[in-house]
């Protein structure tokens, strides 16, 4: 079975929504937990006004039923608050252009000033848009909502087996995170100069069975699959498996984790591969280390040119956070949630989640027979 989402709208549109396919029947979706997620992306240091704005809570619209999921597409639909500003230059419909008002309201949202390190310039090439709002609205970190909401689904699932994911934000624009008053100080900083901050967050996943994941092809093999999902978070410029990069610098003998027998089991004293050897999970905690890019939108704007005019100018600004590390902690954990959730109904799934319990249960006992 595969578990797969899409998800549609705009920044300012009406709505965000997301379809879920795939996932068992039977299983308790509590709607208060996918809000609490939705709750834990807009908070953090740093954040700006659109958080102020919205209090994102989720309306389930199909595939549950009296709190069970029953085997059908979930729907998911997250409104945008904000669009109450922005009815008309977000209209679906056709407008009255000859209408002064209309037009004016319209084209004060109009963008030809591209921003460097957004899809601004690029999207506008590629889909050949005049007015960059096109562009804007869909690849905004907004759309990542959605992801946790659908994260929160995958989570609620992966509990069944014991799963667990969780973040812990390393660094702030180069300052530890344990070190709070730097990091108040840093992110201040950063806010009165204009500018933007991003950080070093880790993904952890715990008590995931060996064996999700596989070495048979590039596309199922497990790190693969996490990479790409992380990396599909608009501001993540890397993504590092267990020791990452630090290999490259380590010994074979100090950086492979050495198997050894302790009271009859087989253990692992070290986890530089960070749970995943041969594109398979191996049984040890799942660690994965991404670097979120400073925001693009900066109040002290980069120069860029204008895209219909070729007039150099300064990037458009629109509403921003001075720093979001630790709203896209949250989205990280989401998609990795997601992936092992996919692979996890692979392995096991059924059309319920008692008979994926089943399976699950099964192999269980068997590899725990072949481990100790």
């Amino acid at each position: 079975m595969k578990f797969r989402f899409l998800t549609a709208g705009e920044s300012h549109g009406k709505s965000l929504c997301a379809i879920i396919e795939g996932m068992v029947a039977g299983l308790d979706i509590s709607t208060a937990r996918i809000n609490e997620d939705l709750k834990r992306r807009q908070q953090g240091k740093g954040r700006g006004g659109r958080m102020q704005i919205e209090s994102d809570t989720v309306e389930i619209l199909s595939g549950i039923r009296f709190s069970k999921t029953t085997g059908s597409p979930i729907s998911m639909l997250i409104k945008n608050t904000d669009f109450e500003n922005w009815k008309i230059p977000m209209s679906v419909e056709a407008l009255n252009l000859n209408d002064p008002e209309i037009s004016e309201k319209v084209k004060e949202k109009v963008i030809t000033n591209v921003r460097p390190g957004h899809a601004d310039l690029a999207g506008a090439l590629k889909y050949g848009a005049e007015d960059i709002r096109d562009i804007l609205e869909r690849s905004s970190a907004r759309e990542t909502a959605t992801r946790v909401a659908v994260g929160s689904v995958a989570k609620q699932f992966l509990e069944k087996f014991g799963v667990k994911t969780e973040s812990k934000i390393l660094s702030i624009g180069g300052i530890d995170a344990q070190n709070e008053n730097a990091v108040d100080d840093i992110i201040l900083q950063a806010k009165n100069k204009g500018d933007t901050l991003g950080g070093l967050i880790r993904v952890y996943a715990y008590n995931v069975v060996a064996g999700v994941g596989s070495f048979v092809n590039w596309d199922r093999k497990l790190d693969g699959n996490l990479a790409r999902a992380i990396m599909s978070i608009g501001a993540v410029k890397s993504v590092e498996i267990g020791l990452g990069k630090e290999c490259a610098v380590t010994v074979g003998s100090k950086m492979h984790d050495e198997i050894k027998l302790e009271n009859g089991k087989i253990i692992r004293p070290t986890n530089n591969a960070g749970g995943i050897e041969g594109g398979m999970s191996n049984g040890e905690p799942i660690v994965v280390t991404l670097a979120m890019k400073p925001i693009p939108t900066m109040k002290t704007p980069l120069k860029s040119v204008n895209l219909n005019t070729k007039e150099a100018i300064e990037a458009h600004f629109e509403r921003s956070d001075t720093c979001a590390v630790e709203a896209c902690a949250v989205v990280a954990e989401a998609m990795t949630a997601i992936i092992l959730c996919d692979e996890y109904l692979e392995k096991f799934g059924g059309d319920s989640v008692d008979e994926t319990l089943t399976n699950f249960k099964n192999y269980s006992l068997k590899i725990g027979e072949r481990l100790s």
